[in-house]
């Protein structure tokens, strides 16, 4: 029984870590989001900083995995739950990668006047960030519909990406002058569309983990 608890509660320390980990992430795109929309350098130069205590954190949790893995021989179901985490980890890590991604792109934008005011973009990354929030939150608590969900709602993402970038293709035949901008943004949306494909992916990860199944 002691040896039990003692497990039970470093899975518990285990699954707090990946909340703080997944709420810097979601701190993260806010400010790269809000940095984009204000054009605010010292905000995105911000995010870029933090990049370090995200990778920071990913190996420590990484190392707490194995760590367990080691030393409490996990039965099936731990080793499962385990195996989530460090999934998890990999693809918010890459989460936050693209957060820096948009940020060095606001920083070259920062001198420019937008071509229109962006409305869509901050909606796909509102969207974006529930996914994210949602995927740790099924994981921790089992929740398979809410994994589910997850996986149904990388729809509306794409259907962002698809309004976004069809509306910058016209923008840029009506007018050649704003052909570079409008790229810069085509890749700032396809990391947002990228970020929901890594949602999706922790939630496909943790209905195999309780169900057995791929979807």
């Amino acid at each position: 029984m002691p040896i039990r608890y003692n497990f039970e509660k470093k899975i518990n320390e285990l699954h707090k870590d990946l909340i703080k980990m997944g709420t810097l992430i979601e701190q993260s795109l806010d400010d790269a989001i809000t940095a984009l929309k204000k054009q605010d350098v010292s905000l995105a130069k911000k995010v870029i900083s933090k990049d370090d205590e995200i990778d920071y954190m990913e190996l420590r949790i990484e190392k707490e995995c194995l760590l367990l893995i080691a030393t409490q021989q996990p039965i099936a179901a731990d080793l499962r739950d385990i195996a989530s985490v460090l999934k998890i980890i990999t693809d918010l890590e890459r989460i936050g990668d693209h957060c820096t991604d948009i940020s060095e792109y606001t920083i070259r934008l920062a001198d420019e006047k937008y071509i229109k005011p962006l409305i869509h973009i901050p909606q796909m990354a509102e969207e974006v960030k529930k996914m994210i929030k949602d995927t740790i939150d099924s994981c921790i608590n089992k929740d398979l519909e809410l994994a589910k969900s997850v996986c149904k709602r990388d729809d509306i993402i794409d259907n962002y990406f698809d309004k976004i970038v069809n509306e910058l293709m016209f923008l840029m035949i009506d007018n050649s002058s704003v052909v570079k901008q409008c790229t810069d943004f085509l890749f700032i949306v396809k990391y947002l569309e990228r970020m929901g494909d890594h949602a999706t992916n922790i939630a496909e990860w943790i209905i195999f983990t309780v169900t057995g199944e791929h979807i």
